[in-house]
C-alpha cells in the first residue's frame, strides 16, 4: 500500500512540474506578444505623428489649414468619384450600341442562313426533276432543263453556261454564245421541228428533233460540246435554251 501511494505522490508531482513548466510558457509568451503589440503601437504612433507633422507642414506651405485641406480632399474625391461615373456610363453606352449591332449581324446571317437553306431546299427538290439522257449524237448530256425554273435551277449550279432563245420560222439566224440558230420547221401537234446550227462558218441541220431531245454537236478550236434543248413547240415557234462548257469561247463581236 505504501508503495502504492509513493507512487501515486510521484506522479502528482511530476503532473504538478509538467502543468508549471507549461503554464510558465504560455505566460511567457503571451507576455512576447504583448511587448511586440506595444512595439508596434509605438511604431504607429510616430509614423502618424509624422504624417500630421507632414500634413500641417504641407497646409502652412499652401496657405491651408487642416479643414482646408480635408475640404479639398473631399471634392477631389467626389470629382474622382463623377468622372468615374461619366466613364463608367460612356462604356455601358458604347456596350449597348455593340451589342446592338452584334443583334442586328447576328439577325442578319440568320437570314442569310434561312436563305441559303431554301435555295439548297429548292435545287435539291429541282434536282430531283432534273435528268441526263443521251443526246442525238449518242452522247450522254448534262442535265436536261424541262421548264425555264429547271432552268433557272441549272443557271444556280454554275457547271455550264445557258443561253434561252425563242426561235421564229423565217426569222434571221439568232446568235447565241459563239454561235447562231434558225428555225426552219415546227409541228406542233407532233411536238417535233428542224433547226439549223451555224458553227465554224458551216451549217449543221438537225432534223425532225423533237422536245426535249438533246441536239449535240462539236465547235471551236478545242471541239467542245454544245447541247441544244427545246422545250416548247408551237405554231412557227419553239423555245429552248443552248448549253455550252464553262471555258466556251466568247462570243465574236
Amino acid at each position: 500500500m505504501r508503495n502504492v501511494l509513493l507512487a501515486i505522490a510521484g506522479l502528482y508531482v511530476l503532473g504538478s512540474l509538467y502543468a508549471m513548466f507549461d503554464m510558465h510558457g504560455r505566460i511567457s509568451r503571451t507576455e512576447a506578444r504583448q511587448e511586440a503589440a506595444a512595439a508596434e503601437a509605438v511604431k504607429q504612433a510616430k509614423v502618424n505623428d509624422r504624417l500630421l507633422a507632414t500634413t500641417e507642414a504641407l497646409g502652412a506651405k499652401l496657405g491651408m489649414t487642416e479643414k482646408d485641406l480635408a475640404a479639398r480632399t473631399a471634392e477631389l474625391q467626389r470629382q474622382q468619384r463623377a468622372s468615374e461615373s461619366r466613364i463608367t456610363e460612356k462604356q455601358q453606352k458604347a456596350i449597348g450600341e455593340v451589342s446592338g449591332q452584334v443583334a442586328g449581324v447576328k439577325s442578319e446571317v440568320g437570314g442569310v442562313k434561312t436563305d441559303v437553306a431554301t435555295t439548297r431546299t429548292e435545287l435539291e427538290a429541282t434536282k430531283a426533276k432534273l435528268e441526263r439522257t443521251i443526246g442525238d449524237l449518242g452522247l450522254q448530256s448534262g442535265l436536261i432543263a424541262r421548264t425555264r425554273e429547271d432552268l433557272e435551277a441549272l443557271r444556280r449550279r454554275g457547271d455550264r453556261n445557258y443561253f434561252e432563245f425563242t426561235l421564229t420560222k423565217g426569222a434571221s439566224p439568232t446568235p447565241l454564245s459563239s454561235i447562231s440558230l434558225q428555225l426552219k420547221k415546227a409541228d406542233q401537234k407532233k411536238s417535233r421541228f428542224t433547226l439549223n446550227v451555224l458553227a465554224d462558218d458551216r451549217t449543221i441541220e438537225k432534223k425532225d428533233k423533237t422536245m426535249m431531245e438533246p441536239l449535240q454537236f462539236y465547235t471551236g478550236r478545242d471541239r467542245q460540246l454544245f447541247e441544244v434543248v427545246v422545250f416548247t413547240v408551237e405554231k412557227n415557234k419553239v423555245t429552248g435554251y443552248l448549253s455550252t462548257p464553262k471555258n466556251a469561247p466568247a462570243p465574236s463581236q
